[in-house]
């Protein structure tokens, strides 16, 4: 995740009317993120150009607040609090999309989904349904393995090799249907043919007789990726190749959206 805010590039000045504390302190919860959740004093001062008495100011508070907590190794990492901040985010983001979602329904007559990676996970944040009688439902807020799922592939697209290995082993590769991929390579060669194609397809993988496409969300603050899903029977190859451009023109749009809004 890029780190958008204005210490960054300069820690000494503040953006215009800005707070510099708060700057700099988000600045180091975002840092965090991006280092895995768990960094040292030196890392951080490294990485932000703050001297290291006003990083370790900063942590105090932040540890006092309950948004980082100190390791027994004297490392800092990611505190409990910000669960429910990411959470209540999760569904405010969700609910944002949904017009958005209602227009790639209108674009292409089936089902709208909207999936974050959280840790190991994709978690479904938001859906409009299809209007077809036959059509795909995924509860908002359920949770799934990314390695059968098209909006999986297409955020893993994303991440180095290397980390998608990682992950794998952490999760393991159950077969959902007879059709998921269950290998390391045969996953890492299929997110080379969405970084190719520039959408990921979901064949009868999550459940026999839906297909799924999917994209990523491009610039998102945090990995997101929309798709759809309709039966096989109408999600074709023929139909892929409308659905496909509709996908990314709203994705673009997100992404705007999110610039502008400061999200």
């Amino acid at each position: 995740m890029p780190t958008s805010s204005a210490s960054a590039n300069d820690p000494a000045k503040p953006a215009a009317g800005g707070v510099q504390s708060l700057e700099r302190a988000f600045d180091l919860l975002e840092r965090m993120a991006d280092a895995g959740g768990e960094v040292g004093l030196s890392e951080l001062s490294a990485t932000s150009g703050l001297p290291l008495p006003t990083i370790h100011r900063l942590m105090r508070t932040l540890v006092a607040c309950g948004y980082v907590r100190q390791q027994p190794n004297r490392r800092y990492a990611l505190g409990p609090r910000l669960i429910r901040l990411g959470e209540s985010s999760a569904r405010l983001l969700g609910t944002w999309a949904r017009p958005y979602l209602a227009r790639l329904v209108e674009e292409t007559g089936e089902t709208a989904n909207m999936a974050l990676l959280d840790g190991d996970e994709i978690v479904y944040v938001a859906q409009v349904p299809s209007k077809h009688s036959m059509r795909m439902f995924t509860e908002v807020g359920r949770r799934v393995l990314p390695h059968s799922t098209g909006v999986g592939k297409a955020l893993l697209a994303t991440v180095p090799d290397d980390e998608v290995r990682a992950l794998l082993a952490r999760t393991g590769m159950p077969a959902a249907t007879e059709k998921t991929i269950t290998t390391p390579d045969g996953f890492l060669a299929a997110l080379a043919e969405v970084r190719r194609a520039g959408y990921a397809v979901d064949d009868n993988e999550q459940e026999i007789g839906v297909r799924c496409l999917a994209v990523s969300v491009p610039d998102s603050p945090t990995a997101a990726a929309i798709s759809i899903s309709g039966p096989a029977g109408r999600v074709t190859d023929a139909a892929t190749e409308k659905i496909v451009p509709a996908l990314r023109g709203i994705a673009a749009e997100l992404s705007r959206a999110l610039a502008s809004t400061g999200a």
